[in-house]
């Protein structure tokens, strides 16, 4: 696993990975908020109370669709300027037909 990209917003992160397919991706995305939140922990202890939310949001995209993807993360926060990440992240799951219930979503 190899990260290609990773940026965040006050409310969300992104992070563009290149995984194995032997790898799940709860498994990842748990070394990551774990590894992460050790180093600041152990970094910045003022900061005790920072933690990951409980879920997380996945999509595969194709290596000829990197390029875009790095992009669209590169310009987040002039992106947010016009759409909130609430209002994108519903409209993303809307448009791709996946079902979800509003009340797992957010924190």
């Amino acid at each position: 696993m190899s990260a290609i990209i990773i940026s965040g917003m006050p409310d969300h992160s992104h992070v563009l990975l290149k995984m194995e397919p032997k790898i799940s991706v709860s498994r990842a995305l748990q070394l990551i908020k774990g590894g992460s939140s050790l180093w600041i922990h152990k970094t910045f202890p003022k900061l005790k109370k920072i933690a990951w939310q409980d879920g997380y949001g996945a999509f595969t995209v194709s290596k000829s669709k990197i390029p875009s993807v790095v992009g669209y993360i590169k310009n987040q926060e002039e992106h947010h300027k016009g759409k909130t990440f609430k209002e994108e992240y519903l409209e993303l799951l809307k448009v791709h037909e996946i079902e979800y219930d509003e009340r797992y979503i957010w924190d």
